[in-house]
């Protein structure tokens, strides 16, 4: 039998986002075809690692070099060689950007690059010392994975990337886990986010308060904002209608839900938005990423621009206050959904991808 392939995973952080639960999936989809190291620039950052089967092998090794710091070349060669052990290196974001400089420098396996977006500090413009260090060290990779439309264009006219170096993979789920739940007497508007500022979750619970036609807001995960979070439910009087349960199993949190909230500043192509649509809900979004063209038509009433809070209210009361509504744009989203998120088809494509690398390194040795 031939032995299976050995991938590092360089991580910003490993906790239980977005980018963290799809690099899971693959991992368990894949099975005995590989078996895992992870790296995460957040050493204590590992609560993803709750989430991959039992089966699949996998470790968190403590004995690496640094993979965050100021750029040195005897670090990068130490990574190098380092990563020099593994048959496929696959880094995530810009906290692994200095794995990506040390294949760049030093050499080693072939390496793939996954953006997933931005945080905070790079909302209104990205850092130029980060732009230029992407341009020049992105060329080690073999290729440069997104997920969106907007991130794509970033690659290729920001950072410079060729056409042929940049692929585009949309995000998926196991569809068939998302069903459509019963009404309730007054409608549950939720969310499933990382409880960090990006996500701008304070807006939202201003935007709830206004609305008198909703039962409560369920805010369904864990992050250094929860505390801020609690903070605007007293000031806005509406601490006894608000439900922060931390991490739930995605496909049971939305099952809670009537309606689908998102207020972040940024996003690209969001999976929890995904796992709304596949349950059937309205989506009221702020107009971030690759959300207009994610959503179904019946949807974009209810799109509002970043920092209207105004707006997202208005849009949350209108859904609350009609059930035919909601099923009707509910079905809409689940339609599209079924059309584009399969997660079958996400799973192939990373698939072929990574084995592409492999055999185009074989064919060179």
């Amino acid at each position: 039998m031939t032995r299976p392939v050995r991938i590092l995973h360089v991580h910003s952080t490993f906790t239980l986002g977005g980018k963290e639960a799809r690099a899971v999936r693959l991992m368990n989809a894949f099975g005995e075809w590989a078996e895992h190291s992870i790296l995460s620039a957040v050493p204590d950052a590992l609560g993803a690692r709750e989430a991959i089967d039992p089966g699949i092998k996998v470790d968190f090794p403590a004995d690496h070099p640094p993979i965050v710091g100021k750029p040195a070349p005897g670090r990068y060669r130490d990574l190098s060689r380092y990563m020099r052990g593994f048959d496929l290196v696959l880094t995530y974001n810009w906290g692994a950007m200095d794995a990506v400089g040390a294949r760049r420098l030093w050499g080693g396996p072939p390496l793939i690059h996954h953006e997933d977006g931005f945080n905070q500090d790079e909302l209104v413009r990205q850092k130029p010392a980060r732009v230029w260090f992407r341009r020049l060290m992105l060329r080690a990779a073999h290729r440069v994975v997104v997920p969106s439309v907007k991130l794509e264009a970033i690659a290729r006219e920001i950072w410079r990337q060729p056409y042929s170096r940049i692929v585009r993979i949309a995000n998926g789920i196991d569809l068939s886990r998302y069903t459509r739940t019963d009404g309730r007497p007054l409608p549950v508007v939720g969310t499933l986010a990382g409880l960090r500022a990006v996500k701008n979750l304070p807006m939202l619970v201003r935007a709830f308060a206004q609305t008198t036609d909703t039962g409560r807001l369920v805010i369904a995960g864990e992050g250094p904002e929860r505390d801020a979070i609690l903070a605007e439910a007293e000031r806005q009087g509406i601490a006894d209608r608000l439900d922060l349960p931390g991490f739930l199993d995605p496909a049971e949190a939305v099952r809670r839900f009537d309606i689908f909230a998102l207020s972040s500043h940024s996003e690209q192509q969001p999976i929890s938005l995904i796992e709304a649509m596949a349950a059937g809900l309205p989506a009221v979004t702020t107009d971030v990423g690759d959300i207009v063209q994610m959503v179904s038509e019946p949807n974009f009433p209810f799109i509002v621009r970043g920092d209207d809070e105004a707006a997202l209210a208005t849009a949350i009361s209108v859904l609350a206050r009609d059930a035919a509504l909601r099923r009707h744009v509910g079905d809409a989203n689940r339609d599209k959904a079924l059309q584009l998120f399969d997660e079958r088809r996400m799973i192939e494509s990373y698939r072929a991808l990574y084995a592409g690398a492999l055999d185009r390194d074989r064919a060179r040795a």
